[in-house]
């Protein structure tokens, strides 16, 4: 029961009945407060099982720089086979012009034949003639032909027997090998038909008498 108090106007006021409206707001402002932060605590403390990321998990960066430094340390540097290529593809070059001729060989067999011109004579005999004439001119032609087709067939072995002089456990490239053996071939056929064009065996001077 409240106490009742008349003030100065007369009007009585029940002081008890007054406060405990006021009271029971702060109480239930007071519990709802306590209640919001406790669910504030909870929900902050407790995470779902398997969410937590473990400390020595990689990430796709670290695997990608570790992959990219365990891919270069094992590389080594190499001859690439590009000096043997080229190697190859001289030889088979200088096979052929053994075989179709040059013009160091041509100028070679026109400057034989104008010397035997001018060493000859219209009196000379017929066999004269044509040595001097033809002859001489053939030979140089045989003679720088069996040159291009003798550096042709060095070339070729050369490249050939470079890898056993290389690096261990690199092959050489079938298209390299292919290339310097046609260049040793060629510079085989080249050589034999010099020499035999050289010594009249082939294509040999004719017969005067």
């Amino acid at each position: 029961m409240g106490t009742k108090t008349v003030d100065e106007t007369g009007v009585k006021t029940d002081e008890r009945k007054t406060d405990e409206p006021t009271e029971a707001a702060a109480s239930t402002e007071a519990a709802e407060a306590t209640e919001a932060s406790e669910a504030a605590e909870k929900a902050g403390t407790d995470t779902p099982d398997g969410t937590d990321t473990p400390d020595d998990a990689d990430t796709p960066e670290d695997a990608d720089v570790t992959g990219k430094t365990d891919g270069t340390d094992g590389t080594e540097a190499g001859p690439t086979g590009v000096g043997q290529g080229a190697g190859a593809v001289v030889s088979a070059g200088l096979g052929i012009v053994s075989l179709t001729g040059s013009w160091v060989g041509t100028v070679a067999s026109a400057r034989e034949s104008l010397m035997g011109q001018l060493q000859t004579s219209s009196s000379s005999d017929v066999g004269t003639l044509i040595e001097k004439g033809y002859g001489n001119a053939w030979q140089a032609t045989a003679m720088w032909g069996g040159i291009f087709a003798l550096v042709a067939l060095i070339v070729g072995v050369v490249v050939l027997a470079r890898p056993a002089f290389g690096a261990p456990g690199r092959p050489q490239a079938p298209w390299i090998k292919s290339v310097a053996w046609a260049g040793v071939a060629l510079g085989v056929i080249g050589l034999l038909l010099a020499v035999l064009k050289y010594t009249d065996v082939l294509l040999g001077l004719p017969a005067t008498g």
